[in-house]
């Protein structure tokens, strides 16, 4: 039946067409065809781009481009990574930054590279299977990693901490996962003990604790300070040593006991990380008496030293690297009993050279090597650093006038810290009074604050102060 309807229109057509083939050619007719086609499709091509969102990179790919995971980039390459994480996935990656990788010690990066094996491991120890975002990692406590030992992750506000790293940034979208940007590289726990050296051998190995490393030895504390902890060690550089009156270093190395007794004014037990020193405003060393803290903005001082590097992990707990000496007050621990004069442990300090200049360009070393007992508040050289221009100068060719000055930095009496704290002011040598604050823990002089106290002396006591005080007139 279809086939008989089909042979007339079919025959019906090819006469039509015969007939008309005379006429006019075909070509003219089907001109605007082709003409119209392109426009079309055009129309229909374009269309889409306006709504198309850009193809997301993958994580690598997404690392590289953002530019501040160089480290990271060149670790994954070394480790024969890059093709893992090009791949499906999904992953979520804790990338630390160049910064972080910048806090690992030179020759830890510098040997991690050259074994792929134990690098592969700890960059695998940021990876988590999936797509996480962060606010799904806010609702866990820990992750197992690609490594195969789990992270922990903690919330305090709108802080993420990743084990003992920080996440700066969240939810960097990827093609195949998530990155979240932490501060700190982090080291698997089966890891961090074995690969890290312990507090000596870390501080021998950077090379800038040579005399610190000596006098470990001389004072007999290497086996100490290699032993299990943990302890926290505030390590005075090179520098720090060279800043002490000439000939202090070598008087130290002959008398272990002394030595002894500051090396241990720099350690405090425990594993205390910066996150939690810059919460303290004191810590007990283990020589028994308290170290000083404050902080001021992002600076950290441990009495009048300041902390120039922090969070160096090592096996058997973390070094702060300071700038300065750290010297216990001027005790004997035998008899427990001052073995120095206020001068004399101002000079030894090393941090009292212009106050030390001052009194003697004021004639008044004579009488602070005195009987006394007197209580001095001491500007440090940095708080005379920070007089204005000329000042100083000025000062010391004025004799009177800077006599008068450094006599309103003396009370006359032993007056502790204690004591200090319970007064609202007390008169000066130079007779005007000087007004005595506690606010938030902290003892101010006038507008001064005490960094350390209790520095006892032969003939009194010293508190160390960050300015210099002047009487009203």
């Amino acid at each position: 039946m279809k086939k008989s309807i089909v042979l007339p229109v079919f025959l019906a057509l090819a006469i039509a067409l015969a007939a008309c083939a005379p006429a006019a050619a075909p070509a003219p007719t089907q001109a605007p065809a082709p003409t119209k086609a392109p426009t079309t499709q055009a129309a229909a091509t374009e269309a889409p781009k306006a709504t198309e969102a850009p193809a997301l990179k993958d994580i690598v790919d997404t690392a590289v481009t953002a530019g501040s995971f160089k480290t990271l980039a060149t670790a994954l390459q070394a480790a024969g990574l890059v093709d893992a994480l090009k791949g499906k996935g999904p992953f979520t990656v804790f990338a630390p930054t160049d910064e972080a990788f910048a806090k690992l010690p030179k020759e830890t990066l510098a040997a991690l590279l050259k074994d792929p094996k134990t690098l592969g491991e700890i960059l695998k120890y940021h990876v988590v299977s999936g797509a996480v975002k962060a606010a799904d990692v806010v609702k866990l406590s820990e992750a197992k990693t690609l490594q195969g030992e789990p992270v922990t992750i903690k919330v305090d506000g709108s802080t993420v901490m990743i084990n003992d790293a920080k996440v700066v940034k969240a939810d960097i979208e990827t093609s195949n996962g998530v990155i979240h940007v932490i501060d700190t590289v982090m080291m698997p726990p089966s890891m961090a003990m074995s690969d890290k050296k312990d507090i000596v051998d870390t501080a021998v190995a950077a090379g800038s604790f040579k005399t610190l490393a000596a006098a470990l030895q001389a004072a007999g504390l290497v086996d100490t300070l290699k032993g299990a902890g943990p302890f926290t060690v505030f390590a005075p550089t090179d520098e720090a040593f060279a800043k002490l009156p000439a000939g202090t270093v070598e008087a130290l190395l002959k008398d272990p006991k002394a030595l002894g007794d500051i090396l241990k004014y720099h350690v405090v037990a425990g594993k205390v990380m910066a996150s939690d020193v810059v919460k303290l405003t004191s810590a007990d060393t283990l020589l028994g008496k308290p170290v000083t803290i404050t902080v001021n903005g992002d600076k950290v001082m441990i009495g009048d030293a300041n902390v120039v590097k922090a969070d160096i992990e090592t096996s058997n707990g973390v070094i702060h690297v300071i700038d300065t000496v750290l010297l216990p007050p001027a005790v004997d621990s035998m008899s427990q009993a001052p073995t120095m004069d206020i001068v004399d442990t101002a000079i030894a300090a090393g941090n009292f050279k212009t106050l030390a200049a001052a009194l003697k360009a004021a004639g008044l070393v004579d009488a602070l090597k005195g009987a006394g007992p007197f209580t001095v508040f001491a500007p440090t050289d940095d708080a005379f650093a920070a007089l204005p221009k000329n000042t100083l100068e000025a000062l010391l060719k004025d004799p009177k006038k800077l006599g008068d000055i450094l006599k309103y930095h003396v009370v006359a009496g032993k007056v502790l810290a204690a004591d200090a704290a319970k007064l609202t002011e007390a008169k000066s040598l130079e007779g005007a009074p000087i007004k005595i604050t506690v606010k938030d823990g902290k003892v101010f002089i006038n507008d001064a604050e005490v960094t350390t106290a209790d520095i006892l002396t032969t003939n009194g006591v010293i508190h160390v102060i960050n300015k210099v005080i002047l009487p009203p007139q």
